[in-house]
């Protein structure tokens, strides 16, 4: 049997930037095992996997793949796929901007996706909110696991902290963009940190105004050495940006840039929405460009 896939550059609105996403269509009859073995084969950070809605209501549900494990949920396969459906959509003669559901096993995310010609931009809002999971080790620890000084470690109110929405992280606030620029992971030092977590590195990113930043993602436990942009810790700095920041009532725009090490730079929006002093919603948003379509033969 042959299946339709396509490929594109996520949290970017240039081709041959952002987070490159495998969307294999067509996928119902595939089991995990071979879900598994083709994103490996894909090897990129995610590959989705686009299979009929559980609910009519629904637009699809996605199952999500690195190249070593499934996800409950992640933030580029989520908008690049809903960019994909929507233009899919607008070549059906639907123009305006697309509102759908996607399901997940985290849940499912209402998508509002603007599509364009061969790209689309959009945003979606997680169905859960970002869970606290610890303090983070201390600096010492964190320092060695990146190659750094303890004393690049935490900046103003920041200090490392655990944090998912779906996923978890460790998130490690650095000094300075020089650190980012020298973070790396020393995997001899890994095990010092505890559980096995994604490390999501930022600093403030004094371009611009507002709040901004500027990180980097290491998960080699999920076979992902670097991630060029994580919508899922995306959805998951809001609970950050909780803990840390002191945020007022109303709605907040985050704006966080990635990937730039890798050559790849990516965008990310994210919008808290604060009522009674509490956290109530978090949109991500961001870009996403066809780059190819193919046919798998397997």
């Amino acid at each position: 049997m042959t299946r339709r896939f396509v490929t594109l550059d996520v949290f970017t609105d240039t081709a041959l930037a952002g987070n490159p996403l495998a969307v294999v269509l067509d996928a119902e009859g595939l089991d995990t095992a071979a879900m598994q073995a083709l994103a490996g084969e894909f090897n990129l950070s995610e590959t989705v996997f686009v299979l009929p809605p559980e609910a009519s209501r629904h637009r699809a549900r996605l199952r999500i793949f690195t190249p070593a494990t499934e996800l409950p949920f992640a933030g580029h396969p989520t908008l690049g796929t809903a960019v994909l459906l929507a233009l899919r959509d607008r070549r059906a003669g639907l123009t305006d901007a697309l509102a759908f559901g996607l399901e997940t096993t985290l849940g499912t995310l209402a998508c509002v996706i603007v599509p364009g010609e061969g790209r689309g931009t959009g945003r979606f809002k997680m169905p859960v909110l970002p869970e606290f999971l610890g303090d983070g080790p201390e600096p010492d620890a964190v320092a060695a696991a990146l190659g750094l000084e303890p004393a690049e470690i935490g900046f103003q109110r920041h200090a490392p902290s655990r944090h998912g929405a779906g996923p978890g992280f460790l998130f490690v606030p650095l000094a300075s963009r020089e650190a980012l620029g020298r973070a790396r992971v020393v995997s001899s030092a890994l095990a010092a940190l505890g559980p096995a977590a994604a490390l999501y590195c930022y600093t403030p990113d004094p371009e611009g105004l507002g709040h901004r930043y500027q990180a980097r993602m290491f998960a080699p436990h999920l076979g992902v050495a670097e991630d060029p942009a994580t919508g899922s810790a995306a959805a998951a700095f809001a609970g950050v940006m909780m803990q840390f920041e002191p945020l007022g009532e109303g709605e907040h725009d985050l704006v966080l840039t990635q990937g730039v090490a890798m050559g790849r730079p990516s965008t990310i929006g994210v919008q808290l929405c604060i009522e009674a002093g509490a956290l109530r919603s978090v949109e991500i948003s961001g870009s996403a460009v066809l780059v190819s379509e193919g046919t798998l033969l397997v």
